[in-house]
């Protein structure tokens, strides 16, 4: 079964990182200058920043549903990162790796089944989700510290989703 898993649309965010210091920490964001390699994975192109790179640090609602689902976490933002992961059939090395924590929700945004699996088999897991008919969408959370990594879809066979 073919999947996409796509990063956050950088379109929200762009006007966040032109801002100051202090104006990012009125709205109760941080700029973070990373010190360690695979600690800070960015949403929108789903890899690592790397150390030395700065990253914003805020709060996003991940799960914008009219459920009691409805979800909000920390999210790390690479501020020189690139464009949107938009692939299909292709786990972005942010979530290799690493252990995740998959999440089955359908149409009313209403969590129908959840697992964790190592980020290195997530694929079978993503397959045996989507065999459900009634699930819509998957959620990926980071299971270490429980934030949301990234969205998975259906989708056709292609390289590249436009």
């Amino acid at each position: 079964m073919d999947f996409r898993i796509l990063g956050l649309d950088p379109a929200p965010f762009r006007p966040l990182f032109a801002l100051s210091d202090e104006a990012l920490r009125e709205r109760g964001i941080l700029r973070v200058r990373i010190d360690r390699p695979r600690s800070a994975p960015d949403r929108i192109t789903l890899d690592d920043a790397e150390p030395g790179e700065t990253v914003l640090l805020l709060n996003h609602t991940y799960l914008d549903v009219d459920s009691p689902y409805r979800g909000t976490h920390a999210i790390y933002l690479r501020e020189n990162g690139g464009e949107r992961f938009d692939r299909a059939n292709e786990v972005p090395k942010a979530m290799r790796g690493r252990m995740l924590s998959v999440r089955a929700f359908d149409a009313a945004g209403m969590m129908v089944d959840a697992d964790l699996v190592d980020g290195d088999q997530v694929e079978p897991l993503i397959e045996r989700f989507f065999a459900r008919p009634e699930v819509d969408y998957l959620h990926v959370h980071y299971a270490k510290r429980g934030c949301y990594a990234a969205r998975v879809e259906r989708a056709a066979g292609d390289d590249r989703i436009d």
